[in-house]
């Protein structure tokens, strides 16, 4: 989740779970190197067709003022490329890193989030 490398406002715990992943990604990656295996962790936005982002569309709707069905643009409108995660975004990360062709990437937290977080 894009929540390990920008804090979450009202969600402490969980931004805290996710910084403790990417800590955790970059030390696997450093006790494993050695033996030719890699790494990486995926900095998701927002997953807007997932089961757990549709549960949390009626809270989403009550903290922000609006109605349900105005959440997702909501939070597409926060994004640079204006459309939200999907599980395509996700696949094509997931293929990439585990493929030869990524062979020399270890301790990556890769961003997927449509440029909403770029570092």
């Amino acid at each position: 989740s894009k929540s390990g490398k920008v804090g979450s406002k009202h969600n402490s715990g969980y931004s805290a779970a996710k910084f403790g992943g990417v800590g955790l990604t970059q030390s696997l990656a450093l006790d494993l190197a050695e033996y030719g295996i890699t790494v990486h962790s995926l900095m998701l936005g927002n997953l807007l067709k997932s089961p757990m982002f549709q549960s949390l569309l009626p809270q989403y709707a009550t903290k922000l003022g609006i109605k349900p069905d105005e959440v997702e643009q909501y939070y597409i409108d926060k994004v640079p490329l204006k459309r939200g995660c999907d599980y395509q975004d996700v696949l094509n990360m997931l293929l990439f890193y585990a493929s030869p062709k990524a062979s020399y990437c270890t301790g990556q937290s890769i961003n997927v989030t449509g440029g909403q977080v770029m570092f």
